[in-house]
């Protein structure tokens, strides 16, 4: 699978989170854990801008059931 890379402020991936949350759990929970997992690795790594907003990004938004 061909990929890409987005920069995106943590509110817009919140709200990205946000929508899919809305889709059926069993189809979404690997894009969101790749999302989660990715903005994870970018927060350890220090490229947040702002910390205590990072923290939470892309942890706001979970699946819906």
């Amino acid at each position: 699978m061909q990929e890409i890379n987005l920069r995106l402020a943590v509110e817009d991936v919140n709200v990205i989170l946000e929508g899919v949350g809305n889709l059926p759990f069993a189809r979404v929970y690997t894009l969101v854990g790749k999302i989660q997992q990715q903005a994870a690795e970018q927060m350890r790594a220090g490229h947040g801008d702002r910390t205590e907003e990072a923290r939470g990004a892309a942890f706001a938004a979970e699946p819906a059931q």
